[in-house]
Order: C-alpha cells, then sequence, then structure tokens
C-alpha cells in the first residue's frame, strides 16, 4: 500500500437494501475508523464545517485522539456534512481504490440514512424536502406564498424560523405562477434550420426548482437551443430526490429515480439527448442514482444520455460549431463554480461557454459559497455557510464584475446576499440564475 492515491476515484454502489447497512453498531466501527482516518490527515480543513468540527472534538479531547471522543459527540460533523462531494473529488487521497476506501460523504448518507429509519428526521424537515408538491400549492397562490418568505417579513418569518427551522434573514426562493412546463407549451421556440447543429433533438429536464420557482432559466435554454438548431421538449415527471437524499430518505429517492427513469426511457429511444438544468439535478441522473439501483437498465439508460446545461452548449460548439449571432456583454462576469458541476468530473463547463462569448471577461471562483442546498437555508447553519462563502463573496465584491452567476441558483442568492451583507460602496454586480441567461443575451435573446 502507497502513501495517498493518484488513480481516478471510483465509487462503491451504496448498499442501503442490505440490513446491515442500518446496523448501528457497524456504522460506529466505519465512523470511528474513517474519523480516525482523517484526523491523521487533516487535508480537508477548510472545505466545510464538518471537518473543523471533527477536529475539535479530538483535539479537545483527554487524550487529543479519537479514543476518547464519545459516539454521542459525532452528531454535529454528520450534521454538518451538504453531501457536495468535494473532499471526495478533490482533496482525499484515501478514495477508492486505495486500500483505506474512504468516502466521507457517503458515510454520512449511512448515518442519516439510519436517523431516518430511526424516525429522526423532523416533520417539518421531511415535509420542506417533498418539492414537487410544495411547488404545486405555492404556485397556485404564489403572491402570497413570496410576501410570507419574503426576508424582512417580520410577520412571518420568525413563525417561519420557529415552525420550519428557515433562519429569518436566508433569502429564500420565489415561486412562479406559470411553471416552466405550462409556459414552455406555450410559447415553443422557433428551430433555427440553418445552425451547424440542427438535426440535434432534446428533453429538458425541468428540474423542482425551474419548474416552480424560476422557469425564466429553461425558457432562456430552450431558446439559446432552438437558435443553435436543437429541437427541445420540456417535462418534469418527478423530482429527482436530492432533497430526500440529503435527509438520508434512500428509499424515495429510489423511488424517484424509477418514475424520472422510466418517462425518459421512451425519448432517449427516439435519439433525444436529456438536459438537467440544475447541477445537482444532473449528478443525481448521472451517477447518483446508478449508486442507488445498479441493477436499474432504465437508470443506467439515461445516466449515459444526461447532459448538464452548459456542458451541452460546449459540446454544440466542439461538434458543429455554434450559430453565428453572438454580440458582446460589457462589463465582466463573476462565475461561481458549483460543487455539484464540479463533483460530474467534466470540467468547468460553465466558464467555456462563457469564453465562447465575443471579448469573454470572465472571473472563475472555484470555492463553495457555502449555501450547501437547503441545509443553508436552516436557522443553525445560515451564519455558518455566510462564514464559510466569505471569501467567494469577497472576489465578487472586489472583481468590479456587472454581474455575478452560477449554475446551482440556491448559491447564486446566497452570493448576492453575501455581497450585500460586506457593505462595499462599490456597485453591486447584477444577479443571473444561470451563465445560459447571459448567453441568451449575446444572441439578443430577452426572456
Amino acid at each position: 500500500m502507497r502513501e495517498g492515491g493518484l488513480d481516478a476515484p471510483t465509487r462503491h454502489p451504496i448498499d442501503w437494501e442490505n440490513p446491515d447497512f442500518y446496523d448501528e453498531a457497524q456504522l460506529d466501527e466505519e465512523l470511528r475508523r474513517v474519523f480516525d482516518i482523517c484526523h491523521g490527515c487533516r487535508r480537508c480543513f477548510n472545505l466545510c464545517d464538518s471537518f473543523p468540527r471533527l477536529f475539535d472534538l479530538v483535539d479537545e479531547s483527554k487524550t487529543g485522539e479519537l479514543d476518547s471522543v464519545s459516539s454521542a459527540d459525532f452528531g454535529p460533523v454528520i450534521d454538518a456534512c451538504t453531501l457536495c462531494d468535494m473532499c471526495y473529488m478533490t482533496k482525499c487521497p484515501y478514495v477508492p481504490p486505495h486500500e483505506f476506501n474512504l468516502d466521507f460523504p457517503h458515510l454520512m448518507l449511512r448515518a442519516r440514512a439510519i436517523e431516518a429509519r430511526k424516525g429522526l428526521v423532523p416533520v417539518a424537515d421531511h415535509e420542506l424536502a417533498k418539492t414537487d408538491r410544495n411547488g404545486k400549492l405555492a404556485s397556485l397562490v404564489a403572491p402570497i406564498a413570496n410576501w410570507s418568505t419574503k426576508t424582512g417579513n417580520s410577520l412571518t418569518r420568525p413563525i417561519l424560523e420557529k415552525v420550519a427551522g428557515l433562519h429569518r434573514e436566508a433569502e429564500l426562493p420565489k415561486y412562479a405562477a406559470v411553471s416552466l412546463e405550462r409556459r414552455s407549451d406555450v410559447f415553443p421556440p422557433k428551430v433555427n434550420e440553418q445552425a451547424p447543429a440542427f438535426g440535434r433533438k432534446a428533453v429538458i429536464y425541468a428540474t423542482c426548482f425551474n419548474n416552480y420557482n424560476d422557469p425564466d432559466v429553461g425558457l432562456a435554454a430552450r431558446a439559446v437551443l432552438a437558435r443553435n438548431g436543437v429541437e427541445t421538449e420540456v417535462i418534469h415527471p418527478h423530482c429527482c430526490g436530492m432533497p430526500m437524499l440529503e435527509q438520508g430518505h434512500i428509499g424515495e429517492v429510489a423511488k424517484a429515480a424509477r418514475i424520472v427513469a422510466q418517462s425518459f426511457r421512451p425519448w432517449i429511444e427516439k435519439g433525444y439527448d436529456i438536459i438537467a438544468l440544475v447541477p445537482s439535478c444532473a449528478l443525481m441522473m448521472k451517477f447518483e442514482w446508478s449508486l442507488i439501483l445498479p441493477k436499474d437498465e432504465d437508470v443506467k439508460l439515461l445516466s449515459k444520455a444526461t447532459f448538464d446545461l452548459s456542458e451541452y452548449i460546449v459540446d454544440i460548439s466542439k461538434k458543429e460549431g455554434l450559430a453565428p449571432g453572438l454580440e458582446a456583454i460589457p462589463g465582466g462576469v463573476s462565475l461561481h463554480i458549483a460543487c455539484h458541476s464540479r463533483a460530474q468530473n467534466m470540467g468547468q463547463k460553465a466558464a467555456e461557454m462563457l469564453k465562447l462569448l465575443p471579448q469573454a471577461d470572465v472571473q472563475v471562483m472555484e470555492r463553495c459559497s457555502g449555501h450547501g442546498g437547503a441545509w443553508g437555508f436552516r436557522k443553525d447553519n445560515f451564519e455558518v455557510g455566510m462564514k464559510v462563502g466569505k471569501p467567494v463573496f469577497r472576489q465578487v465584491a472586489e472583481s468590479g464584475k456587472a454581474f455575478v452567476t452560477s449554475e446551482c441558483p440556491l448559491a447564486g442568492v446566497h452570493i448576492q446576499q453575501g455581497v450585500d451583507r460586506l457593505g462595499k460602496e462599490q456597485a453591486k454586480p447584477q444577479l443571473l440564475s444561470h451563465p445560459i441567461q447571459l448567453f441568451a443575451r449575446a444572441y439578443g435573446i430577452e426572456i
């Protein structure tokens, strides 16, 4: 065995249907094995709050080693993991195929799965993770929902904080009155038959967020793709299950995977590519579902057919070439590379896409924004997320760029909040929910 590893990381299927997966004694043994390796390495100390919490536990213990740390104190370490996969993908030298076989995020997932099976996930958290249901209901009363969740609403936000555990200062997603699916049916874009990529066909997976919260991203994507000759359809059969995965409800994620994969199979068989608008959803479809349902043929097929949105635009540019008509966008852009984009192991596709624009001025920030999905909304986590994201906030504030964006919509809003908190006198950049919106503007497309 050699110290560290230079081989590409691989992942084992998640053995969630095995009764031993939920054995608490076996979990504790594995937690101690992994935590002891982490304590001896400490390469991940600055990635998220899980590792500082773990190292503080060890350093403040009687012996200064893990043997004098009580297993009852592991909870905060587990709770702080956002399943971003950055320790696994970018830092840890002991991931498989190394003999230490260390997969910190999936070990935290196993711990949460045991908590979920024991009924320890708060009811409010579980209900908030039902994003399809919540989106459908909130969209029916969008003005009221948006008023009640608005930051600064002194009537409703303290109640949400107490009842749902949502920090009163966290900027929550707004709801759209008309979903992306419905808007797409009404306003289908005309496909450019003169474009080099004419003949491509793709189904856009609307995702919960873009279907119910921010349809403009999907409409911009569809317009850009049509300009480049791509025939598109928009569907949203079900949530990808990422909110449930964060809570350890693996069985519910498997159910979602089967529904979505079965819905997409007929499209794939007709020659359509699949495009996910949110990196977390693309990650689920490409990789996580295959680890949860490794024998499911629909899931395997979908995994091979799925593209991240930025990845798809770059693929067109390399294989066929983009349609003419792109114009320079003055002012420059600060681009945050989302963790779940990085975890797809595809390179900085959003940066590659924006650099296709004439006179591109792109500042790339490949560092955690501090949000971590729904984790960052929580009362106990919001200020921690602001602390973790401060280096990104400073870069944006000092860049002088006209725009700021991230492929992760929650990260983008979190960054904007962080920049506002810095109180810099410079002009604040305009937030765009996704880099594709800047690409659409370069084509003269306004959504």
